[in-house]
């Protein structure tokens, strides 16, 4: 049967000594490092004022905007009060627990402090950063699967894995392969289509398509993804706090959007 699929990676990708490195940290660092190479070739496009000064002080404010607000975030979106009564734990990254929520809170206040320091437009920089985060949630997702975490909710389709451990041995929807291909490929073929086409488009333009599509996509998923057992649905069997947290996406998505037709400053140069 077809559905008899295990899964059975292993999530360490090599070891250096005592030190064994993750599939899931070589996503964040290639994802990064593919983002920057990205955003760098559409700034050339855009006829920016792009240096290597620019894009490595964007990068390290987009890293630690990240990285600290996907772990703040997961700890009060998912932490169930735990991380109030135990708020050293926030510092043990080395446990896991990110909230893809959290890190594009993180990664968007990043971007004021690096809209200030190079002196591009926040709209603009925004515009850059979503238009390469697919690449990071394409390898971020990858890794989830690979680490056998965030799987789906039981399935008799052909293509159910079984992930072994507090997963069950019964086949699973590959939720993280879905999101992958929903909030990595397609959002990226989307938005980068998007890059391509004449004339420029108003600031502000990709980032409202990004927190709209990737909210519908997230929402979509939710439905066949398990939610944290710690939390369970929030509504019924069916409301997720994933769902709960992807409409205020598509709403603030929706008036960037509008107010980007509205002003139309285009995406060229800088003032």
């Amino acid at each position: 049967m077809l559905n008899d699929i295990y899964q059975s990676l292993d999530p360490v990708a090599f070891t250096i000594g005592p030190f064994a490195v993750r599939w899931y940290g070589l996503a964040y660092v290639v994802g990064f490092l593919l983002a920057g190479v990205l955003m760098w070739r559409l700034s050339k496009r855009w006829k920016l004022r792009f240096d290597m000064d620019a894009l490595l002080t964007i990068i390290i404010c987009a890293i630690v905007g990240v990285i600290l607000g996907a772990r703040i975030g997961y700890c009060l979106f998912y932490g169930n009060g735990y991380y109030f009564e135990h708020p050293l734990e926030i510092l043990a990254f080395q446990q896991g627990g990110m909230s893809f929520h959290g890190g594009l809170i993180g990664a968007l206040l990043g971007g004021i402090v690096a809209a200030k320091l190079t002196g591009i437009p926040y709209l603009t920089l925004a515009d850059l950063g979503v238009i390469a985060a697919p690449i990071g949630l394409f390898l971020g997702r990858c890794a989830n699967f690979v680490n056998g975490e965030l799987w789906g909710a039981p399935t008799d389709l052909p293509w159910g894995v079984v992930f072994g451990g507090s997963a069950g041995m019964m086949p699973r929807h590959p939720s993280q392969l879905y999101e992958a291909l929903l909030e990595g490929v397609l959002l990226f073929i989307i938005l980068f289509a998007l890059s391509r086409k004449m004339p420029p488009r108003p600031r502000g333009t990709f980032l409202g398509v990004f927190l709209i599509l990737y909210g519908i996509f997230r929402f979509l998923i939710e439905f066949v993804r398990q939610p944290d057992a710690h939390i369970g649905y929030l509504y019924g069997d069916w409301l997720t706090m994933g769902q709960v947290l992807s409409v205020p996406l598509i709403i603030i998505g929706i008036a960037v959007l509008v107010y980007a037709c509205v002003k139309k400053p285009p995406q060229k140069g800088l003032p």
